[in-house]
């Protein structure tokens, strides 16, 4: 096992397994700690290349007890797990460094990193800002993070004059102590407070985003936001603004029909409103943050203006699964907080049957309640932990809108398909995380194709 353990690995979900290489690969012994029993930690690291003989396995419901019988120098926390339990304190307490595998990147990476956090839209900019950048052409480009892709591996690749854009959660920056070079807050509202404990809490992960920038560094911030905009207030990093309501002196806006990119006094078009291809006021809203980012990443504006032309989004966000006895079916279960739904009804103008709930973040929900009563929504479908809190605050609203529950995803879109009528819109835009039914977000997704596409 090459001696007693250095690092320390808690949890070997898809972040954390590239640590495991990347520190045996340089001598340095680690130990891994995982809830899942022994068996299946040994699987994880068999498929990574890595015989259990080769690191200090601490398995079962006792892992965190277990591993602090070594004296570890450094522990890398997965990223959606509670911080504020009494064995992480007990490791700190000996001196033991609490970290994580996105502050290695950042500490590592040899060329300047772009950052995009927020409560929504993180994944769609950074696809964006990826995509206009290869456009580019100029250098090799390299995406990840959060996104799905860990970007440790590829360090030995990435040089200086390369670009890497990163997408950042709350639970990845929660631990840093490192900022991204060009660092990005789209927008932010109450979510993760299950894990956070607090709005304030969680706001404080997302900041950490500029927290230890330089003078020499640079944020994008959201105009028409006063909250992110107070802030940022104190920060060092040179601000640049996107705005739905203006033009920014040096940013991205809007101005007559055009998304416009604005810096000394000069104005540049960049693509026409209604050549858009992404549905919905807060995908312009995504749009404008790519722009912003790409040209204070040196991009040539021709660039994102091809690529906004043609790109039509992400999986799992406002997705058109199928049109069926003249009913359209649209996959956004990416929603995974009301802000997210509230925006998908907004993007819609058809009457909607909705299909809402799932696993219990602790959020509120009488502002969706509110939301839905002033949408196009004419039914709604519940199910999960917070399906009755859903039901509640639709009943609530103060119009009458048929509420039926149910207990599974598959009769959710038996019932949405009896309740619709040609020239409806069935959503599936649950509000809630998907942890009470399904492993993620894009399982659940897959599943409602897969159901819809049976139907």
């Amino acid at each position: 096992m090459g001696g007693m353990p250095q690092v320390g690995i808690i949890g070997l979900g898809v972040n954390n397994q590239p640590l495991v290489r990347f520190f045996l690969d340089r001598g340095i012994a680690v130990a891994v700690a995982d809830r899942r029993p022994r068996n299946a930690i040994e699987e994880t690291l068999s498929r990574l290349g890595v015989e259990s003989d080769q690191v200090h396995i601490a398995a079962g419901e006792e892992y965190l007890q277990n591993l602090s019988r070594w004296p570890l120098k450094e522990v890398y926390v997965t990223p959606g797990m509670k911080k504020n339990v009494p064995e992480i304190h007990v490791l700190a307490s000996r001196g033991t460094r609490i970290t994580c595998e996105t502050n290695l990147f950042l500490e590592l990476c040899p060329a300047p990193v772009i950052g995009i956090t927020g409560s929504a839209g993180k994944t769609t900019t950074t696809t964006l800002l990826g995509m206009g950048l290869k456009q580019d052409g100029r250098h090799p480009v390299h995406v990840g993070g959060n996104i799905g892709t860990s970007l440790l591996p590829r360090l030995p690749q990435i040089r200086p004059s390369d670009w890497v854009v990163m997408e950042l959660s709350s639970f990845q920056l929660e631990l840093v102590t490192r900022s991204p070079h060009g660092a990005a807050i789209l927008n932010l509202s109450p979510n993760h407070l299950d894990i956070h404990g607090d709005f304030s809490a969680y706001r404080a992960a997302k900041a950490h985003i500029w927290d230890f920038q330089s003078d020499d560094d640079w944020a994008l911030i959201p105009a028409d936001d006063a909250g992110l905009a107070s802030l940022f207030r104190g920060h060092r990093a040179a601000p640049t603004w996107f705005s739905l309501q203006t033009v920014p002196p040096h940013g991205s806006g809007l101005d007559h029909g055009w998304l416009v990119w604005q810096a000394e006094g000069q104005r540049v078009p960049i693509i026409a409103r209604d050549r858009l291809k992404m549905p919905g006021e807060h995908n312009v809203a995504n749009a404008l943050a790519a722009i912003a980012l790409h040209m204070m990443a040196g991009g040539h504006p021709d660039a994102i203006s091809e690529v906004l032309g043609i790109f039509d989004g992400v999986p799992h966000r406002l997705e058109k699964v199928r049109e069926h006895d003249s009913i359209i079916y649209i996959n956004d279960s990416i929603a995974t907080a009301p802000d997210r739904t509230m925006a998908a009804l907004n993007a819609i103008r058809q009457p909607i049957i909705l299909i809402a709930g799932g696993y219990d973040k602790h959020l509120e929900y009488e502002t969706l309640g509110q939301a839905i009563a002033q949408s196009t929504v004419r039914a709604v479908i519940v199910l999960g932990q917070t399906g009755e809190k859903i039901a509640h605050a639709v009943q609530q609203s103060g119009r009458q809108i048929p509420v039926q529950q149910v207990a599974d995803l598959a009769t959710a879109v038996i019932a949405a398909r009896k309740a619709a009528r040609p020239g409806d819109v069935v959503l599936l835009s649950p509000a809630s995380a998907s942890y009470d039914m399904f492993l993620n977000f894009e399982e659940r997704g897959q599943r409602f194709r897969e159901l819809v596409q049976g139907l």
